[in-house]
């Protein structure tokens, strides 16, 4: 029997307490389809922070690689100055664990939940493909004359052909294995960025060439998101830099049925990935019960999903939209009809 070792960083504000109703459909998922896991959990986040002054212990990059994975709750304290946990703890493990993707399925469950009119489930039902460790990420710029009425600030995108290529054959594999219609779009910016999105085009349409059975498109990130909001049907895979990902996966959250529902992963195809919710930490939520769980719950099935249990994953998803079609009356934090613990009571139940 398959066993796997899982570290948790429930972090802060609602963090704890989504995870908790993930790791509810974890162990219902194990039980189901019969393999076994181990957690080890990790304090890293705001509390430790302001307690300790530390962000992470040196040792803890080395540590986490011997995991099968990583499940995430949010990170972000309203009494810690914005970017150190940021930079300390996201970044640095993307950056450190060589998570260069970025996954983002933007799935409608319910159309009741959709705020653009007339569109189905079928409809909103696309992958965001989004490089992780490269572009504006990488902190790169400087200030000049800083403090003058002569101030500049640059900041630098960084792009390697390298680091470019990586992403999008895994964009092509994955549209090969799960596009729906086996279409994988390049989102950029070409008649303005023309030297990072020169590269990008480039080697966008040189490894193509690999996928004769995959149909390409490009659409400049503006018109991205203006088809997002007309015509998301159009979509099946989409390839983008970091910060033009960063930017359409939160359109896209909004067009599924917002942040209670969006889930993301940050993947290292050959070593240890980390799974998320996007919305964030919710610190004015904490303590109340009432944060939607079901994009961590969602989390924990793109989790099963990588580290090879597609069967229980699966599952987990099923059981999510069982609850959201025929239970919810709204995915807003307090505005669903349960709690945060009824809610993955529920999901759980339905595992078993």
């Amino acid at each position: 029997m398959k066993n796997y070792k899982i570290a948790v960083i429930p972090g802060d504000g609602t963090g704890p307490e989504v995870v908790a109703e993930g790791l509810k459909s974890l162990e219902a998922a194990a039980r189901k389809f019969d393999f076994h896991y181990e957690i080890v959990t990790y304090d890293f986040g705001g509390d430790r922070y302001l307690r300790t002054k530390e962000v992470m212990p040196d040792s803890a990059v080395a540590e986490l690689k011997t995991f099968d994975a990583i499940y995430l709750g949010a990170i972000g304290h309203p009494d810690v100055k914005p970017g150190i946990l940021e930079k300390g703890i996201l970044l640095k493990l993307r950056f450190d664990l060589d998570q260069y993707i970025n996954l983002r399925p933007v799935q409608l469950y319910d159309e009741r939940f959709c705020p653009v009119k007339n569109k189905t489930c079928d409809d909103v039902n696309f992958t965001v493909v989004r490089e992780n460790s490269e572009g504006l990420y990488k902190g790169l710029g400087e200030f000049r004359d800083k403090g003058t009425p002569d101030e500049v600030a640059i900041q630098t995108s960084y792009n390697t052909r390298r680091g470019i290529e990586r992403c999008i054959r895994y964009a092509f594999e994955y549209t090969r294995r799960y596009g729906r219609k086996k279409m994988l779009t390049l989102c950029g910016k070409t008649n303005v960025l023309t030297y990072a999105f020169d590269l990008w085009e480039r080697t966008f349409y040189e490894v193509a060439k690999e996928y004769p059975d995959i149909k390409t498109d490009y659409a400049h990130v503006d018109a991205t998101t203006m088809w997002f909001v007309k015509s998301p049907e159009w979509f099946d895979v989409i390839v983008t830099d970091n910060m033009f990902g960063d930017i359409i996966t939160d359109l896209g959250a909004m067009i599924q049925g917002g942040m209670g529902i969006a889930a993301g992963g940050n993947i290292n195809p050959e070593g240890v990935s980390m799974f998320e919710p996007i919305g964030g930490s919710a610190p004015k939520y904490t303590g109340k019960n009432i944060i939607n769980p079901l994009a961590a719950i969602c989390a924990l099935a793109m989790l099963l999903k990588q580290i090879g249990q597609a069967p229980a994953a699966a599952a987990v998803e099923d059981a999510v939209k069982k609850v959201v079609r025929e239970d919810l009356k709204d995915l807003a934090a307090g505005k669903m009809g349960y709690s945060t613990s009824e809610i993955g009571d529920m999901v759980a139940k339905n595992l078993k």
